[in-house]
């Protein structure tokens, strides 16, 4: 349910995607020296926006280094890191971690069962370094476990869960910042569970698994479904762009619009493709 927050690398300057690469390759260097190589399997972008939002806000110290990678084992790229991507990192294995508990507990998969195994030690570490944000994400995951068996709850009720989640991890300190940082975590949450949700959809209802969308899709024609879906997830982004603009941003705001405005309808416009063409278009994906 992560890597919904992409850039759209076409409409970036370079110099501006590659600052944005080098916050992407901070935070993959931080899960790797913190966590392990199995911490950078849970490397994803969506922390990597809020690593650039919160560089900016709280104007953090960065360490700024040139090398290579076993990604990249041909060519040094620049990787960019402070405190924040520290903290941004642990959210990774925190979030990774509750994610394959409810994906094993509720169908028993035996690939969430391996990284829940995987990251189970790491959690714990992370989660002795932030104990409220681990409970309250705990909580919050079990919750939607809840609320997705009752199934008959509207969409925003289910998706609202999701939505705490993510700006719990969103407000980094309890400051003058917090209530839109909140909101700018509670609607884009809501919006990758319903993104998530409209991509899986025919997939779900083939393995009986749980979506929200399912008696939409029964009772809408092709066109209706994917224009309820879009409204939905546009007053979702109006919301958490609304919230944003009310943070004053400088150094990254460019890139950040980037995303928000344009990045994170690129999964959005693939899975339409693919529904209504059974074409995918290209991304701007690293």
């Amino acid at each position: 349910m992560f890597g919904y927050v992409l850039v759209n690398k076409p409409e970036l300057k370079i110099k501006d995607f590659e600052k944005y690469r080098s916050y992407y390759c901070g935070l993959c260097h931080a899960l790797g020296d913190r966590h392990g190589t199995g911490g950078r399997l849970t490397l994803n972008y969506d922390m990597t926006f809020l690593i650039m939002i919160l560089s900016d806000l709280y104007e953090t110290e960065e360490t700024v280094t040139y090398g290579r990678c076993p990604v990249h084992p041909l060519k040094k790229h620049c990787s960019r890191r402070s405190a924040v991507t520290d903290y941004c990192a642990d959210m990774c294995v925190l979030l990774s971690y509750y994610k394959c508990k409810d994906d094993w507990n509720d169908e028993k998969k035996i690939k969430a069962r391996v990284g829940m195994n995987g990251l189970k030690k790491k959690a714990q570490k992370v989660a002795e370094k932030y104990p409220e944000k681990a409970d309250d994400i705990s909580k919050k995951m079990n919750m939607l476990s809840i609320v997705e068996s009752a199934e008959k709850l509207p969409i925003d009720k289910v998706a609202k869960v999701f939505g705490e989640i993510m700006a719990e991890v969103f407000c980094y300190k309890d400051d003058m910042w917090k209530n839109d940082l909140y909101r700018v975590g509670f609607y884009l949450g809501k919006y990758i569970y319903l993104l998530d949700a409209y991509e899986d959809i025919e997939l779900d209802i083939k393995t009986g698994d749980y979506n929200p969308f399912k008696e939409l899709y029964r009772t809408s024609s092709p066109e209706e479904f994917n224009n309820r879906v879009l409204n939905l997830l546009l007053l979702m982004i109006g919301e958490c762009t609304d919230s944003f603009e009310r943070l004053p941003l400088v150094e990254n705001v460019e890139i950040l619009r980037n995303i928000l405005y344009s990045g994170v309808w690129v999964r959005y416009g693939k899975a339409k493709s693919v529904r209504i063409d059974g074409k995918e278009k290209t991304d701007g994906s690293i």
